[in-house]
């Protein structure tokens, strides 16, 4: 675009255009996904699009997919990021954007804490752009100074750190680009943040690792602005209009917080966030606080497996190198080994080391599927015992990521572990909403309500709570979740049984009757598929192939029924993945999943799916 005007004429033509795809899915088409080129190979084929005035909807909905999945990112966010990116002149990867107004800061934060270097902000608010400048700097360990300035020409060189520039002006207008600023963060007064990262790559070699580093707290820790707020920024843009805004509707956050509590069978509040990550991310961090303050000294021990989701992992990882004194245990849950055993030697490792033990665990567990004995998981968890000091070690606090059953009351006060500090949560991109919407959520049983309350002021540190449009969504959609679930289960079961008849020599992972009638009812499974070789290396790369052409397979025969996707609860379809290319991305090689995960949605033609499975198997030979 040669002018401002072109390019905002372009724009404005473009938004008669928009697929509803764009607005309305959690996940993307991962067919049409190159991960190595997210967002680049959509926004390049984009640009070409405006320049050939092609604005078809059509043509929009087939361009390669931007994300995989809307809370790292998505088309809208992608197109906004591009289009303020052309008017400050800067590379589209160095404009990102956040749901939250103070994540953009706490990146930066994060990043110059791990070298040790200060981080000067200023801004020209009414009041400090940080929600809570002493837990950032006791708890986080973070070091800045704040200054307020009546423009950006009053900031002073500094020879030391980043210098952050925090306002609140027109998206439409192009920011003050001063020399002695490294990134101006822009807050919209309704929908979130952006930041703007202002110097050449190739005149500041940091600027390159800037944007990295912002984007993987974007992609860990938060969400990029969502994709209705990212549409209205850009009609705002382009219209001149100001968009309403969407508040929740009457008596649906008290609908939401009901669904949380009767599902898990807490009866304290409920926290809902942006998303599972942003809540995940709370939790630990109010755990660590909680370590911190009652336990001072002591070093913290974050056990989690390592073949876990992906995200998780990494989090975990990255707080452990934030916060002095912290260590990762790895809790081994596959591979012949037993989680509850497992956990039983890694507390008393941790006791030995006079440690305060936090304990992440996927009940079930992603991918496998497995659920451990909970009695004997209550029994290890509340079980004393003693440092080698023969001084009382620390009991300790249980997170558990309840995603693939939300509906299991783990936090009831009738519960095994009643007497356990225990926070349930989960991701409300799955059955909570049915795919509608990204969110996430968290509830506490009675004996760690006070560190639910700590959660609480995490999460409002970070900005990362729930929007308007996630907790209407959740309330539409989550009073319907146990007879999705139900269902869900049923087709599941179903299919699994179809397989176990044409296929008996396979490896099915998933729950036992015994275990569903405690109340596991998932709707996904994984699928080990037989496989031949003289050498284990040969027989590992004949499945991981044979795993890729079974997806393929399936999603080729029923596009509009089977998708290549990483998420699951939908409402409707099938959802196929390898775990180790997806889920696991940041799990240690040695670690990952390469099998078949699948998951069953409360609407499907089974008996299609069986016919083609079935059909599969066929043509491979793998039966006759």
């Amino acid at each position: 675009m040669d002018t401002n005007k072109q390019l905002f004429d372009a724009i404005r033509k473009l938004m008669n255009h928009i697929p509803k795809s764009w607005v309305e899915l959690t996940t993307h088409r991962l067919d049409i996904y190159d991960e190595k080129l997210a967002k680049s190979e959509f926004l390049s084929q984009f640009e070409a699009l405006l320049l050939s005035e092609s604005y078809s909807t059509e043509a929009l909905d087939s361009l390669p997919t931007a994300y995989d999945y809307i809370r790292l990112g998505h088309q809208l966010s992608s197109v906004l990021e591009w289009f303020l990116a052309k008017l400050n002149q800067v590379p589209s990867d160095q404009v990102i954007t956040f749901a939250s107004c103070t994540m953009p800061i706490l990146a930066i934060l994060r990043r110059d804490a791990l070298v040790r270097k200060p981080t000067h902000i200023y801004h020209n608010l009414d009041s400090s752009p940080l929600l809570d400048e002493t837990r950032l700097r006791s708890i986080y360990g973070y070091q800045f100074d704040v200054k307020q300035v009546t423009s950006a020409s009053e900031i002073p060189e500094h020879q030391l750190g980043t210098t952050l520039f925090v306002t609140q002006s027109s998206y439409q207008t192009p920011l003050t680009n001063h020399v002695n600023i490294d990134a101006t963060i822009n807050r919209h007064p309704q929908f979130g943040a952006t930041i703007v990262i202002h110097k050449s790559p190739a005149l500041d070699p940091k600027v390159t690792e800037m944007v990295k580093d912002v984007q993987h707290v974007r992609r860990r820790e938060t969400i990029a602005m969502t994709p209705p707020n990212a549409l209205k920024v850009l009609n705002e843009m382009v219209q001149d209009v100001t968009s309403d805004i969407e508040l929740i509707h009457s008596d649906n956050l008290q609908i939401v917080h009901q669904c949380i509590q009767d599902n898990t069978g807490s009866s304290i509040t409920p926290i809902v966030a942006s998303s599972g990550l942003a809540i995940q991310y709370a939790i630990m961090m109010g755990l660590v606080e909680n370590a911190i303050t009652e336990h001072p000294n002591k070093p913290i021990g974050l056990i989690l497996p390592p073949n876990c989701y992906g995200g998780t992992n990494d989090q975990a990882r990255r707080i452990a190198n934030l916060i002095p004194n912290t260590d990762i245990f790895d809790l081994l849950v596959d591979g012949g080994h037993d989680l509850v055993t497992s956990l039983d030697a890694v507390l008393t490792q941790v006791a030995n080391n006079n440690g305060v033990p936090i304990v992440l665990a996927e009940i079930p567990t992603n991918p496998r599927v497995e659920v451990p004995d909970m009695s004997e998981l209550a029994r290890v968890l509340s079980q004393p015992r003693k440092t080698t000091g023969n001084e009382d070690a620390v009991k300790p606090a249980f997170m558990v990521d309840q995603t693939f059953c939300p509906n299991v009351k783990l936090l009831g006060q009738d519960n095994l572990l009643a007497n356990v500090k225990v926070i349930s949560y989960s991701s409300g991109s799955k059955f909570p909403s049915g795919g509608r919407c990204v969110a996430g959520y968290c509830a506490a049983n009675n004996v760690a309500s006070e560190i639910q309350n700590l959660v609480s002021k995490h999460l409002g540190l970070s900005d990362n709570g729930a929007e308007p449009h996630q907790i209407n969504t959740l309330a539409e959609n989550m009073p319907s979740m146990p007879e999705r679930i139900k269902k869900a289960y049923q087709n599941t079961v179903e299919f699994i049984d179809h397989i176990k008849r044409v296929l008996p020599d396979s490896k099915i992972n998933f729950v036992s009757e015994a275990l569903t009638l405690q109340g596991f009812t998932p709707s996904v499974f994984s699928l080990d598929l037989p496989t031949v070789g003289d050498t284990k290396e040969q027989r590992e790369e004949y499945k991981r192939h044979l795993n890729e052409k079974l997806i393929s397979f399936m999603i080729n025969r029923h596009p509009d029924v089977c998708k290549h996707c990483v998420s699951y609860g939908q409402l409707k379809g099938s959802y196929w993945t390898v775990p180790a290319t997806s889920t696991q991305g940041t799990t240690k090689e040695n670690d990952k999943d390469y099998i078949v995960r699948v998951s069953m949605a409360p609407d499907i033609d089974l008996v299609k799916l069986s016919e083609s499975i079935t059909e599969f198997f066929q043509k491979e030979r793998i039966i006759s």
